[in-house]
């Protein structure tokens, strides 16, 4: 993917998260990776589906986010479903911790990029959406689309 002119080159979203929950808020955190993650994540060959983040021990980890083990790295080679400590300070770890105690709320990722040469996870503080909600949704999205094509057929 291109890279946007903050310096920002986005590797992997996760769409089914503004599909599937509220978010709340949003959290810039670094990644600990191994330097064939890096490699593999230069192609953009990673995936943020079914992958959330946890608190443990005053430690936050990424958990079940698949990046693709990079062909060159040979016997150096990592886990691509491997747990990655997330970085994040201290006072940002004991408020998301605040959060989580409440009922309904789970942090999740959506986007993975490169942020002035280190790699960044987005994590989003989500509320679960009920099945109104994402129906809902849908029907905007539906309607949003029908504009979109009453007006392109107009302007021919």
């Amino acid at each position: 993917m291109k890279a946007s002119s903050s310096g920002i080159k986005i590797i992997a979203q996760n769409k089914k998260a503004s599909f599937q929950y509220h978010i709340e808020e949003t959290v810039e955190a670094g990644l600990v990776l191994q330097g064939s993650e890096v490699r593999s994540l230069r192609d953009n060959r990673a995936s943020l589906s079914d992958s959330y983040a946890v608190i443990k021990n005053g430690e936050a980890f990424l958990l079940n986010s698949h990046i693709a083990q990079c062909p060159q790295a040979s016997y150096m080679n990592h886990d691509p479903k491997r747990t990655r400590k997330l970085l994040l300070h201290k006072m940002q770890i004991r408020r998301l911790t605040g959060k989580l105690n409440e009922k309904g709320f789970t942090l999740i990722p959506t986007k993975l990029y490169f942020k002035k040469g280190r790699v960044k996870v987005e994590l989003g503080l989500c509320r679960g959406k009920k099945a109104f909600d994402k129906r809902e949704a849908i029907k905007k999205r539906e309607t949003k689309r029908e504009l979109a094509r009453a007006f392109r057929g107009r302007q021919r």
